[in-house]
């Protein structure tokens, strides 16, 4: 059985990543030798449940150890404080201890918010992330952000809480939706754009195989897991290069808070594409790189099957000035200043500081639809 192993070194917090076939069935063992006589509460959602509950616990139950189920809604709008509360309530009624563990069995809304419950009950409790979609595998899995919405903006509440452990299980990729899929694949090609052109042009080449499954597939999860792994060990708390990672988000968040978190029209990596597409146009605006650029990221996006442009998003948007509004609420503003990943070039992506809110309003103006 082929297991790739991405380590996260983080001193004595580095854990492992371990992607490939399996892996649910064998999280028991690989939890109980690495947290012995742990019991843990596994958090995850209706629609995870029904395939990957069942052979979660047996495996767990074969390794001795005990479980507790907290079952929740799939969705965005899970991503609340009133999902946390019951999480967290359900956690301490079950009486597990601070050196017990939280699983996240889900996509990335579950291991954002089982994490946060994690990192806060107890003061800290142990971790394990049990990603069952791409977008979670490459992403949200991996670097100990967690957290959840509030009205003004989307992950503006949370905390950093490193996992013990990753499990990535890529048989259960067989099972999403082509079109969650596909949102998932935005984050990998994420990072071709941020600092490995050579990853990009190999993505380009190679995608229907990644979406087909198989090694090529397992082949871009480790790649991706790698140059996450990469950033986090430098810049864990996102005071420098992690704000890297955000390329696309800007935007991306702000479409997400403009369509209300209504997955019907936008779902975060559908957002994240736009938002990539947006970050070169900008960048060829400001005159940071070529519009050939800019066409390409385009091209590839379209060709995947991904939006790439906010005339792409279902429905009406509002108007630039609100749209400014909300990208004014991003983590990443400092003293009101606004901070964008931009891009000297495919794979040359940097952090743009005090950019001018009249250059993104005007650029806003020309890009909406209509």
């Amino acid at each position: 059985m082929n297991i790739e192993t991405v380590p996260v070194r983080l001193g004595d917090r580095t854990y492992d990543i371990l992607i490939g076939s399996g892996l649910i069935a064998r999280a028991g063992g690989e939890i109980a030798s690495r947290l012995p006589r742990v019991r843990v509460a596994i958090v995850t959602d209706e629609n995870v449940a029904r395939p990957h509950l069942a052979p979660l616990v047996e495996g767990l139950e074969k390794a001795h150890v005990a479980s507790t189920v907290i079952t929740l809604p799939p969705g965005e709008k899970t991503k609340s404080f009133d999902a946390l509360q019951k999480v967290v309530d359900a956690i301490l009624a079950a009486r597990l201890e601070r050196g017990d563990a939280v699983i996240a069995l889900g996509g990335g809304v579950i291991g954002d918010l089982a994490g946060f419950a994690a990192g806060i009950v107890r003061r800290g409790m142990r971790f394990v992330q049990m990603p069952t979609s791409l977008l979670a595998q490459v992403d949200s899995s991996v670097g100990g952000k967690t957290g959840i919405n509030s009205a003004h903006g989307k992950n503006l509440v949370g905390v950093f809480h490193q996992p013990q452990l990753v499990l990535a299980d890529t048989d259960v990729l067989d099972t999403l939706p082509e079109r969650e899929f596909r949102a998932g694949y935005a984050e990998v090609a994420k990072y071709g754009l941020i600092d490995r052109p050579d990853f990009f042009a190999w993505l380009e080449a190679n995608w229907r195989e990644v979406f087909a499954g198989g090694p090529a597939r397992t082949q871009a999860i480790a790649e991706s897991c790698r140059a996450k792994a990469d950033v986090v060990a430098r810049d864990e708390f996102e005071t420098g290069d992690r704000a890297l990672l955000n390329l696309g988000h800007t935007f991306g968040h702000a479409l997400e808070a403009a369509t209300g978190y209504d997955s019907q029209r936008l779902v975060h990596g559908e957002g994240v594409a736009i938002g990539m597409a947006l970050a070169h146009r900008f960048s060829s605006r400001l005159n940071l790189c070529s519009m050939d650029d800019a066409l390409r990221v385009e091209a590839h996006l379209k060709a995947v099957g991904l939006p790439m442009k906010m005339s792409d998003i279902p429905g009406s948007l509002p108007d630039a000035e609100r749209l400014l509004g909300y990208i004014a609420q991003d983590k990443k503003v400092s003293r009101g200043e606004l901070t964008f990943i931009l891009t000297h070039g495919i794979g040359q992506s940097f952090i743009a500081k005090n950019v001018p809110s009249s250059e993104v309003l005007s650029f806003l103006r020309e890009n909406l639809p209509g």
